[in-house]
């Protein structure tokens, strides 16, 4: 079997998302697919797809998507529950963006994700 590097994985991680910013979700989808079979134990590549399901206006989807296989596999990612707060906020949801937000925004592991909580909460 072939190996993928870290920063290859980085690399091709960093393709898909710039497909997603482009509105190219298929092309985002097949990247984020092949790069799941090589890391699948990467919390990133849960947070790449919640962010492409978002991206495609399927805000349930997302919060499906981050309750039955995001959080399952990645139970601590302050960034999928700042995501999945996101997404309730998308669907004029606000009292159940609160709690995942507030997760998400208290925790110290992933600065980025919870300054990205705390911004939501506003």
């Amino acid at each position: 079997m072939v190996d993928l590097e870290p920063d290859e994985a980085r690399l091709l991680l960093n393709i898909a998302l710039m497909a997603v910013g482009q509105n190219r979700f298929q092309s985002a989808e097949a990247i984020l697919s092949a790069l799941e079979r090589f890391r699948p134990d990467e919390a990133s590549l849960a947070s790449a797809r919640a962010v492409l399901i978002m991206s495609a206006q399927d805000f349930q989807g997302a919060v499906d998507y981050i309750d039955r296989v995001g959080l399952v596999k990645f139970p601590d990612s302050a960034m999928l529950q700042a995501f999945k707060g996101m997404a309730y906020l998308r669907m004029e949801r606000p009292q159940d963006a609160k709690g995942p937000l507030t997760a998400a925004a208290n925790q110290t592991a992933d600065p980025a994700a919870a300054q990205l909580a705390k911004d939501l909460l506003l």
